[in-house]
């Protein structure tokens, strides 16, 4: 393990999670073995817990793994702002200083959201030509997957926010998804010309306005979400956090459901055994965790959000995506089309 962290390094709060940080280090020890030419990976929390861990998974002296001790660690219970203040020495917060002050360039955290995004934001900034920052997980549809923003980082936005959303979101899924052209989609009541909210029609109009800044294919409803429609959603982050706690809430729901159907007879039972590698492909299809996280996109940095009961394959996973964002260059990426689609909605306007 090295003495000192390295810059261009990937901070990951490891104290966070409902698991602990045995499945942190777990995860940086696949991570390592997995993706070559990955940044080194600074673990941030208790030295003290961290280094025997470190030492039973093999990664003590290993040259891109480092430690930077943090004594508190913010729960799910506290409240962002007042934890931010009160528990400076907290592992999330010192993984986002570690960017803020260079010696990183992205954070991976499990922790609290309100929290992540608000010292994200406070501590960071957004991107030049952007407010607001916005938290874009991918969400599985029929052929593929779709990327959702914000899914709950600002969701009391205006119009000028969501276009940013489809700009940014765009640029997300050329990386995640592979797109060349992505097909974003603006969330709504119904696709006829009027339908929705104020907040929606100035959008639309907003979106058209940008031209092939991106590819607006138009509004979509509900239904539309998981078929082969679009590959980028937009919506507010009120929206958008109720329909990701709703789709994996229903991802579970099914799952019982279908146990308990299988387990409910004999028969049932045999057939369920015969098509087990078919349910195992499903529950890998559908599993929320198979990306293992969100990105807090728009601010000056690399932020990735875990989830709060990642495993070691989630916690993978979004070290992963945090790698991807800095080989392609997320945020310059962003900045600049922000620009070019700021100085068009100005002249609208004028």
């Amino acid at each position: 393990m090295a003495d000192m962290p390295t810059a261009g390094s990937i901070a990951v709060d490891a104290m966070g999670g409902d698991l602990g940080p045995a499945e942190v280090v777990e995860a940086a020890r696949l991570a390592l073995a997995e993706y070559p030419g990955l940044s080194p990976l600074i673990l941030v929390g208790d030295t003290a817990v961290l280094k025997p861990l470190l030492s039973k998974a093999g990664l003590a002296n290993h040259p891109l793994v480092t430690v930077s001790h943090a004594s508190e660690v913010i729960t799910m219970d506290d409240k962002p702002l007042l934890a931010i203040r009160r528990k400076k020495d907290s592992s999330m917060v010192r993984a986002i200083e570690l960017v803020k002050n260079g010696e990183a360039v992205a954070a991976v955290s499990s922790g609290n959201t309100g929290s992540l995004v608000a010292a994200a934001i406070l501590k960071l900034r957004t991107l030049e030509g952007l407010d607001r920052a916005a938290l874009a997980p991918v969400v599985p549809r029929a052929g593929g997957y779709f990327i959702l923003l914000d899914a709950g980082a600002n969701p009391d936005a205006r119009s000028e926010h969501l276009v940013h959303n489809a700009i940014i979101g765009s640029h997300y899924a050329r990386i995640e998804l592979g797109c060349d052209k992505p097909r974003v989609g603006l969330l709504t009541i119904g696709t006829e010309e009027g339908k929705g909210n104020a907040l929606i029609a100035e959008t639309h109009d907003a979106l058209k306005q940008i031209g092939s800044l991106v590819n607006y294919v138009g509004p979509i409803e509900g239904f539309q979400l998981f078929s082969n429609h679009v590959d980028v959603v937009v919506c507010d982050g009120f929206v958008g956090n109720i329909c990701i706690k709703s789709w994996e809430s229903l991802v579970k729901f099914f799952g019982n459901e279908l146990r308990d159907q299988l387990q409910s007879n004999p028969c049932r039972m045999a057939g369920g055994f015969l098509a087990r590698g078919a349910f195992a492909a499903l529950r890998q299809r559908i599993n929320p965790e198979r990306y293992g996280a969100a990105p807090l996109l728009g601010v000056k940095g690399n932020i990735v959000k875990a989830h709060g009961s990642s495993n070691r394959q989630s916690w993978k996973n979004a070290i992963r995506l945090a790698r991807d964002a800095i080989q392609y260059d997320l945020n310059h990426h962003i900045e600049v089309d922000v620009a070019l689609a700021n100085d068009l909605l100005r002249q609208n306007i004028a």
